[in-house]
């Protein structure tokens, strides 16, 4: 007996020196890991501060890109410019001043002919006051009559394709514009504008105008100090074009995968791009007000705010679709989590849609082998429907935040078509465990009429073990 103490003794000894050991190499690999994640998380906060960085200026890029460096894409925008009530009261303004600084107001009814005075003195008493007043709001009146037709479409169109491409080689510097910017200035030569006045103001009985010579007046587009030096920046930014956004957005992907918890990475990644986006937003914002303020006098204001909303039109769209695209990504991700608020929304998600089914199979609408087959490959179809929604916008031409949004509500309405498919209101036998499925013997009826599972109920009712005869 002795000997057997001592012996167990000796077992529980090593046992316990096993276990220490055991117990220190676990804190000695439970270390590195530990080191080891806080690199990790370390280098993907650095990559998604990174590509949050560069988000915006690849916006920027993308922008110029489409917008600055494609001639059609700038026209196309800068073409509904020709109906804006601001830029065709500037435009009229411009040619006005222009033409009466070549009228001869003194001779201008001793030079018309017989014919015409009586004509050309009824059009400049209606419009009342000395004569030169009457002649600059009769000539006004010509210029706004062809600022507000087609004709102005046309020249205005015409005119901003030809700058633009001029504009493009001075900036980048490749090839040899037709014209230079000077004075800092990008205008619109208004000419072709001045010669329809020309012709409406002879058409009205004013032969003089037809002796005006060819005028040569500009209509300032963009004006600033800084222009000429803008060139090294957009030649970058025309040569990054959409790889800086590309490559911001895989600095961002790359950060999440490095991550030990992606899915709150993701959130902040996606929160983080929309709010890089909106500080660009507002530096937009702010900087509008600067460059205004900082025009001079002769140049109209609201027609220049005018030009410069919708040079950055397509710039404020792409700003709106990442904020957009980065809360809804965001939003995706939390709801997937395991977080309390996020699994109870997912939790009135299911009974909402398996509500909805019960109360479609009560009304006999059978989903049929579709059901079943779509409960077995729920997954594949959950991430094909992500996937096709993903390349529908990578596909779209220019996407805008509504475009975004209804993806996601088109694929919210897929899965909740899916989820309705795959409910399972009424669950097949053959996916019930086997003791489920074999019922036991009927019993003899009990006294209050029940019938035991497996043999004949006790004197208490309850159901008693069957046995062989005799066994107690």
């Amino acid at each position: 007996m002795q000997g057997q103490g001592e012996e167990g003794a000796g077992e529980i000894a090593a046992l316990r020196a096993r276990i220490a050991a055991l117990e220190a190499e676990q804190a000695t690999a439970q270390r590195p890991p530990r080191e080891h994640h806080r690199m990790r998380a370390l280098l993907s906060t650095l990559l998604i501060v990174i590509g949050c960085v560069l988000a915006p200026l690849g916006i920027v890029a993308a922008w110029t890109s489409q917008i600055v460096g494609n001639t059609d894409r700038y026209v196309s925008t800068v073409a509904p410019l020709a109906s804006d009530p601001d830029v065709q009261e500037a435009v009229a303004n411009r040619v006005t001043n222009a033409v009466k600084e070549r009228l001869d107001l003194a001779t201008l009814l001793t030079d018309a002919a017989p014919e015409d005075r009586p004509l050309l003195e009824k059009a400049l008493g209606k419009l009342g006051g000395s004569l030169e007043d009457a002649v600059a709001s009769f000539v006004k009146e010509k210029a706004r009559d062809v600022v507000a037709s087609d004709a102005f479409e046309n020249i205005w169109t015409n005119a901003n394709r030809t700058i633009h491409t001029s504009v493009v080689r001075a900036l980048t510097g490749s090839g040899d514009g037709a014209v230079e910017i000077k004075n800092d200035t990008v205008t619109v030569d208004l000419a072709p504008v001045v010669e329809q006045v020309k012709q409406r103001l002879v058409d009205s009985g004013m032969n003089v105008a037809a002796k005006i010579p060819e005028i040569h007046t500009d209509f300032t587009v963009v004006q600033s100090e800084d222009i000429g030096r803008v060139k090294t920046g957009f030649r970058l930014l025309e040569l990054a074009g959409v790889w800086l956004p590309v490559v911001a957005v895989l600095l961002v992907v790359a950060g999440i995968l490095t991550s030990v918890h992606r899915r709150r990475t993701l959130v902040a990644g996606a929160l983080g791009l929309a709010f890089a986006a909106l500080v660009l937003g507002v530096v937009l914002t702010v900087f509008r007000t600067v460059y205004l303020n900082a025009l001079p006098d002769t140049v109209s204001q609201p027609a220049a705010g005018s030009v410069y909303d919708a040079l950055i039109r397509l710039l404020r769209t792409t700003i709106r679709m990442v904020v957009v695209l980065g809360v809804v990504v965001a939003l995706a991700a939390w709801l997937s989590g395991p977080g309390r608020y996020a699994t109870a929304v997912r939790s009135v998600w299911h009974s909402g849609i398996t509500s909805t089914r019960a109360a479609a199979d009560r009304l006999g609408l059978r989903t049929g082998p579709v059901g079943p087959f779509v409960r077995r490959h729920r997954t594949w179809i959950t991430w094909g429907l992500v996937a096709v929604a993903a390349l529908v916008y990578i596909l779209w031409s220019y996407p805008t935040g509504w475009v975004v949004v209804g993806l996601a509500l088109a694929l919210l309405f897929a899965l909740a078509v899916a989820e309705f498919l795959a409910a399972d209101t009424h669950p097949d036998p053959a996916d019930q465990p086997a003791d489920r499925l074999t019922p036991g013997p009927p019993g003899p009826s009990s006294p209050t009429g029940s019938s035991g599972p497996t043999g004949p109920t006790g004197p208490s009712g309850s159901a008693g073990p069957s046995g062989p005869p005799g066994s107690s």
